[in-house]
């Protein structure tokens, strides 16, 4: 059983982190909903094993995270630990310019302070299938006809990854899940979908993301 701590906000009202927490069952999960002080902890790397990440700093009227906060999540980051991406996580820290330069994919926000013009979020059904990949990860994923949702488009790459699962719309093919790894040994993991309840609560969006997750705390070579 892995100890894993889970951050979200409320997206909304959406309440997005407390619809995918079940798919975490059977770990040690330790929940905190527009709350970032948990990240100040000194002891954050010895405490637990996955970051899971479902937040937007400075969105719905949360503060930024501050320094100690920053300083916990770089050792954590230098230390090899894995952090999971739920939706528009890649922008979790979107204000610390470290942060934007290891996150994979990055959801961009209006005014930039990169200057990259910004993502988009097209609402309508989707599909969201497993992509042709060469991380065997890929072809454990289920395939999604997902409701009308939010659908993460026009991400800037910040650095190379493989892509897991992915979407085709009218305005192109797009990835949905994707996983790399940092220099400092770290595996970040990206699952996109999941705004609306109908999303969040779907079993195998809940599929999905555990797999990636277990992937994460026990990686193998790709």
């Amino acid at each position: 059983m892995a100890r894993i701590l889970f951050i979200a906000d409320h997206h909304y009202n959406s309440f997005p982190g407390r619809h995918l927490a079940p798919a975490f069952e059977g770990h040690e999960v330790s929940f905190f909903q527009d709350d970032f002080s948990e990240l100040s902890s000194s002891s954050l790397c010895d405490d637990y094993d996955l970051m899971v990440l479902n937040c937007i700093a400075d969105t719905c009227n949360n503060p930024l995270p501050g320094n100690e906060a920053e300083e916990q999540v770089k050792a954590w980051v230098q230390a090899g630990k894995p952090i999971f991406l739920l939706h528009g996580s890649s922008a979790a820290f979107w204000h610390w310019p470290w942060w934007r330069q290891i996150v994979g994919w990055r959801w961009v926000r209006p005014e930039d302070p990169n200057g990259i013009e910004r993502s988009t979020h097209p609402v309508r059904p989707f599909s969201v299938q497993p992509a042709k990949s060469s991380h065997p990860l890929a072809a454990e994923l289920k395939k999604l006809d997902l409701p009308s949702d939010e659908i993460y488009i026009h991400l800037e790459q910040v650095c190379p990854s493989w892509t897991l699962m992915e979407t085709q719309t009218d305005e192109g093919t797009f990835p949905m899940a994707h996983l790399h790894q940092l220099p400092q040994g770290s595996y970040i993991g990206a699952f996109l979908p999941g705004h609306a309840k109908e999303v969040t609560t779907h079993p195998d969006v809940h599929f999905n993301i555990r797999r990636i997750a277990d992937w994460l705390l026990e990686p193998v070579s790709a």
